[in-house]
């Protein structure tokens, strides 16, 4: 009989969510991908509604994750080299505050963890600009993840020659692949 081992959650926005939830359904000990919204004042919002950037929410993925494969800073090293964590409210071409960089760090130790690589990052100037992404203490459950809708859910997987996949996703999961080989699912 195996061992069954606790699973953690964490939860990203890093430009639009189809990108993200491509690059991690392919990082070795994520069990799950789910692509949503999160950090908004409206209950149940909708792609439409969040579109509009009247709901303040931002376009996430919430993962599901095991930290005895990947550790949570490992997950945030390929957050940060997948997205430009310098444009606020922006990435390439999609603008608006629902494309905003965003952690919503689920435990005390995710924050403390966030603060850390984020700190280190800045400290490097990797970027040659200054970090704007936002840390979200989510941990006392005051932050809702909406799931979004099943049209939203497995998007570059199902629609691999959309222009938008070909164009955009593409080449960043091409970069994790490329940068990130050792993590890459069996």
């Amino acid at each position: 009989m195996t061992e069954q081992r606790a699973l953690e959650t964490a939860v990203l926005g890093g430009g639009c969510f189809w990108c993200l939830e491509a690059v991690f359904q392919q990082v070795q000990g994520v069990h799950s991908v789910v692509s949503g919204y999160a950090g908004g004042h409206v209950d149940r919002p909708s792609y439409r509604a969040v579109c509009t950037g009247g709901t303040g929410h931002a376009e996430v993925v919430k993962l599901q994750f095991d930290p005895a494969v990947i550790p949570y800073r490992d997950i945030l090293q390929i957050f940060f080299a997948i997205h430009d964590p310098t444009t606020p409210n922006r990435q390439g071409n999609d603008v608006g505050t629902q494309y905003r960089s965003a952690i919503f760090a689920q435990t005390p130790g995710q924050w403390e963890i966030a603060q850390a690589v984020v700190a280190e990052l800045a400290a490097q100037d990797i970027f040659g600009a200054p970090i704007v992404t936002e840390l979200v203490d989510a941990a006392d459950g005051k932050v809702t993840f909406w799931r979004a809708e099943d049209e939203h859910q497995n998007y570059f997987r199902d629609h691999p020659a959309q222009g938008y996949c070909a164009f955009v996703i593409s080449p960043k999961v091409a970069k994790f692949r490329r940068q990130f080989a050792h993590r890459l699912q069996g």
